[in-house]
């Protein structure tokens, strides 16, 4: 007989809290919107297409975690799905002419952004499995791995520079882990800031974004470009006049929500205020109807999350295992923190989604996809 194999239910019902509870809160934020505003659809239309993604989403999940995790520790896997993801970002970036982050199935839109995550995962923890004893060898290890992640990274960010920088923390992180000698990390600094900043430049409104959170009186760039250039690069995008508007919207339904919230479906802030809150806004909404104690409540959900998964990173009986369950649980987790500090003001206007609770099929299918892969590394550890 085989093994009886476990699964971890603290981790699979708190995945299961945060999917139907992301439903309740997408029906919440979109449902007068939906009626009222540009999209005149019936007020249960994002509510059920996130439904219908989040079965399927479950249904991989399912798939994922019944499958042993070292049927995918083979190069056909690792080097076939950042394959497939490079050319559904080269595929989205025709396709799509104007924003190139979608692919259109006709039946739906798949954002291959959102499917680097796991594929990078399966490639960090093939790559690493095999040359963790050189981990510091800059010919046959640093090198192939920052070639993979740049060129991966870089397509990314064309459109999805929130993204790129979450598939990067957590290469790092990895790596770190894995025993990356210091030295490398303090050199690859200046080189990931100046990397950063040319995404950022890249793009008028991501410029604008970073002006007003880091100065929004201008008062520093009047000083260093008094002819005005910046600004008028800024307006060229045909953004929004006040990039920082979201932001703030997004602060003032938090803060109306005061300790226990206004209730569900009573919030304000979500009627025409907070632009798309069903999206990468949908934090905001959740302080408001549910104040202080429901966003804990969030908070405390993704900190089981990271808890559980780097238990899975400890326990985990090889290599393989352990770089899935840490590449994993940090990609969720940081996107997370990522999409909160946005929402809360604490960093520039992004748009990200926060894992599990926003409106998005892909995002929700990819992530459920990853967790499919950690709780099969789970189950099969000690």
């Amino acid at each position: 007989m085989g093994k009886r194999l476990y699964t971890d239910k603290v981790l699979f019902f708190t995945i299961v809290a945060l999917v139907t509870f992301g439903l309740v809160m997408v029906y919440s934020a979109s449902a007068i919107i939906a009626v009222q505003g540009k999209y005149d659809v019936d007020p249960n239309y994002f509510f059920l297409h996130q439904l219908g993604w989040a079965v399927l989403s479950f249904l991989v999940l399912m798939l994922m975690k019944r499958i042993d995790y070292r049927a995918f520790n083979t190069p056909a896997w690792a080097f076939g799905s950042i394959g497939v993801v490079l050319v559904m970002l080269m595929a989205a970036f025709v396709m799509d002419s104007s924003k190139h982050r979608w692919l259109n199935l006709g039946v739906g839109r798949l954002q291959p952004s959102e499917f680097a995550k796991p594929a990078l995962v399966l490639f960090l923890a093939f790559f690493l499995s095999r040359r963790i004893r050189a981990v510091n060898n800059m010919r046959f290890t640093l090198a192939g791995c920052g070639l993979v992640l740049g060129f991966v990274a870089f397509l990314v960010s064309v459109a999805d520079l929130g993204t790129a920088v979450v598939l990067v923390a957590a290469t790092v992180l990895t790596f770190f882990v894995a025993g990356l000698d210091r030295k490398y990390m303090v050199r690859a600094i200046p080189l990931a800031a100046l990397l950063l900043v040319a995404g950022i430049a890249a793009k008028p409104y991501r410029v604008g974004r970073v002006i007003v959170m880091v100065d929004p009186d201008h008062a520093i760039l009047n000083k260093i470009d008094p002819n005005g250039w910046i600004l008028t690069y800024v307006r060229s995008s045909g953004a929004p006049p006040d990039p920082a508007y979201q932001a703030q919207q997004a602060k003032i339904a938090i803060g109306s929500g005061g300790l226990f919230g206004l209730g569900l479906m009573d919030g304000k802030q979500k009627l025409f205020y907070v632009p798309e809150p069903q999206t990468d806004f949908i934090f905001a909404v959740i302080g408001e109807e549910f104040g202080l104690l429901g966003s804990s409540a969030v908070l405390l959900g993704f900190f089981v999350v990271l808890w559980r998964g780097y238990r899975t990173f400890l326990v985990a009986p090889d290599d393989f295992g352990r770089y899935i369950a840490l590449g994993v649980t940090t990609m969720v987790v940081f996107q997370a923190l990522f999409n909160l500090s946005v929402v809360t003001g604490l960093g520039p206007t992004k748009g990200i989604p926060l894992p599990m609770i926003s409106y998005g099929g892909s995002s929700l299918l990819a992530t459920l996809l990853s967790f499919g892969m950690l709780l099969s590394v789970s189950e099969r550890s000690n």
